[in-house]
C-alpha cells in the first residue's frame, strides 16, 4: 500500500497516511478538523535496484540463488574470452 502525503490548505498541517489505491482521499485535517486537506504529489516510497527481486524471492532449494550463479558464470566466461583474445594477438603472423 502506498503512503500518501496531504497538506491542509487552511492551517498548513502536513500528514502522511498509508492507504489502499481504492480508498477515497482524505478531506478532514486532523489538526484543525476542517475539510481542507489536499493530496501532495511526492516521490514514491520504494526503489527498484539490484539483480531483481523476482529471481531470488519466493524460491526454495537450489533455485534460490539464481542471480549469484549467473554472475559467477558471466565472470568466468569473460575471463576465458579475455585470455583467448590475448593469446591470439601474441602469435606472430606468417605474412
Amino acid at each position: 500500500m502506498p503512503i500518501y502525503e496531504y497538506d491542509c490548505k487552511l492551517c498548513g498541517h502536513s500528514v502522511e497516511k498509508l492507504q489502499k489505491l481504492s480508498d477515497p482521499p482524505l478531506l478532514d485535517c486532523p489538526a484543525c478538523h476542517q475539510p481542507g486537506l489536499q493530496k501532495r504529489i511526492s516521490a514514491p516510497g520504494f526503489r527498484l535496484s539490484g539483480g531483481g527481486w523476482y529471481e531470488t524471492d519466493f524460491k526454495t532449494g537450489s533455485k534460490k540463488n539464481l542471480s549469484e550463479k549467473a554472475a559467477e558464470k558471466t565472470a568466468s566466461s569473460t575471463s576465458a574470452e579475455s585470455s583467448k583474445s590475448s593469446s591470439s594477438t601474441d602469435k606472430p603472423s606468417n605474412s
